[in-house]
């Protein structure tokens, strides 16, 4: 894990002079945070004022408001965000007054892990928020580095963690004032004095604080943090070029968001349950609206709606200040979502002119333009003469409505095969058996016979005519099958075909 440590510090009253903010704790006030002046002095968090104050002789001091600056950290916290979803503040025992940033695998979107801390560091400095910062494997060696190495950035490669920790103090390792205390009379100053050393007498003397420390930041055992918002699902942000400041700019922003989540949210099967919008403002504020769904969804227009209606609601052109420059949208919370195919007939028979167009063209796109035809309706009582393909021109004609008496198949076949081996009663009797394609049927059941004389006007040969019969063989297979001609024609003897087979 690349984890990134930032760490920023109030105004002093005096810049040039030690500064300390205090709180009340065991044993007396102690420092909460300090400046410049004061940590060059060697004064750090945890200290006793008494102490610091021995030391640095005039120090500044004023009370620490633990609940305004959690809050206000907690704000920056949700601000970084938009360099990526994982992003825990620092807890008392690490100071409060800093982040991590799991930086894995979004190091790149900004030319780098250097390239990121150079943006970060120029953001907040603009916010009058100078920062310490730093980038390693693990949170402990970052934490260690942005505030005790001698560059304000920098980025550690990768296995350099003994060698960088080495030099740094004690202090480095997040420890207890009084591990510290202890550590620094038994003549250990810097952590390469502790990494040659026998583990035994430590752990016996310090518990298990000194060496969790030593091995969270060594990478030797994990350190999980607490984010500040739980881990989405799946996350998209887009960077805007210029800042935007009305609400239709907002929509048609998160709109292009929810288009770039649908297509891993269909590649899962899975629809947004809950979705979480933060829109990054100019001057490092960020808003945070959350957005719940009924039934999981991948529908954009659907998505856009809710967080319209919801800005409406809760929007106020006062907060939106000098507008927003980055909006980030998450799936929080997923549902499975079963695709369903919508009944087509319904929407043919209630669509426009226009939509039939619409339809005729989208399917041409998609499918090849010779491959989209329509079915023209023909009067004619024989099956493979009653419709014809042509060209799709828009709304399809009408067609007969269909007669229970007289069903038709669902598949009709190109032309009609052949089939041997027939057993039939005598003379208009329905098959009792047939082979068709090498497949011998013996028929449970029939219906029929549905008598189609030929169509003498159109030939002057005289065409026999036909018997379909529904038949349903034992297996469970229905077909539709005529005969042509009629028992005892001896000049025409009687021949048997599949026309079509029911679903």
């Amino acid at each position: 894990m690349r984890a990134q440590a930032s760490q920023s510090f109030g105004k002093p009253v005096d810049p040039r002079q030690p500064f300390v903010l205090a709180v009340e704790a065991s044993g007396g006030p102690r420092i909460a945070a300090a400046n410049a002046a004061a940590a060059a002095i060697g004064l750090a968090t945890r200290d006793l004022l008494a102490d610091a104050r021995a030391k640095a002789g005039v120090l500044q001091v004023r009370p620490a408001d633990p609940v305004a600056d959690d809050a206000a950290l907690r704000r920056l916290a949700i601000w970084a965000t938009r360099y990526t979803p994982n992003v825990s503040p620092w807890g008392e025992e690490n100071g409060a007054d800093g982040f991590f940033l799991d930086v894995s695998g979004a190091a790149h979107l900004f030319g780098g892990e250097q390239a990121l801390l150079a943006d970060l560091a120029d953001r907040l400095d603009r916010f009058g928020l100078p920062a310490r910062m730093a980038v390693a494997d693990t949170a402990g060696a970052a934490w260690a580095l942005s505030h005790h190495h001698a560059s304000p950035l920098i980025v550690l490669p990768s296995g350099d963690e003994t060698k960088a920790l080495a030099t740094l103090p004690v202090e480095a390792l997040r420890l207890a004032p009084d591990t510290r205390t202890t550590l620094r009379r038994l003549g250990f100053k810097r952590i390469g004095a502790l990494l040659g050393a026998p583990r035994a007498p430590f752990a016996a003397r310090f518990e298990k604080e000194l060496l969790l420390r030593l091995d969270q930041a060594l990478g030797r055992r994990p350190e999980p943090l607490q984010l500040i918002a739980p881990p989405p699902v799946y996350h998209s942000l887009r960077y805007l070029l210029e800042p935007i400041v009305t609400q239709e700019a907002v929509i048609a922003v998160v709109t292009r968001l929810m288009k770039d989540l649908v297509h891993p949210l269909v590649r899962d099967g899975v629809g947004a349950r809950t979705l979480r919008l933060i829109l990054y403002r100019v001057d490092g504020a960020a808003q945070t609206l959350e957005i719940g769904l009924t039934l999981p969804t991948r529908d954009v227009k659907h998505v856009a709606r809710l967080v319209d209606l919801k800005l409406e609601r809760i929007a106020e052109p006062a907060d939106i200040g000098f507008g927003y420059e980055a909006l980030g949208l998450a799936v929080t919370e997923t549902g499975p979502l079963t695709p369903a195919q919508a009944d087509l007939s319904a929407i043919v028979a209630t669509a426009s002119p226009e939509q039939h167009a619409a339809l005729i063209d989208s399917l041409r796109q998609r499918l090849g333009t010779h491959s989209v035809r329509q079915l023209k309706p023909l009067e004619s009582h024989i099956p493979e003469r009653a419709e014809s393909r042509c060209e799709p021109v828009g709304r399809p004609e009408a067609w007969p409505a269909p007669d229970d008496a007289r069903p038709r198949p669902l598949l009709l076949l190109p032309k009609a095969d052949p089939v041997t081996d027939v057993l039939a009663s005598v003379p208009e009797g329905p098959p009792l058996r047939f082979r068709w394609r090498g497949v011998l049927h013996m028929i449970a059941h029939a219906q029929g016979p549905e008598r189609i004389a030929g169509e003498w006007w159109r030939s002057p040969q005289v065409l026999p005519p036909r018997d379909y019969y529904l038949v349903e063989d034992k297996t469970g297979e229905r077909f539709w099958l005529y005969r042509e001609g009629l028992y005892g024609d001896e000049n025409r003897p009687p021949r048997w075909f599949v026309q079509g087979l029911f679903a």
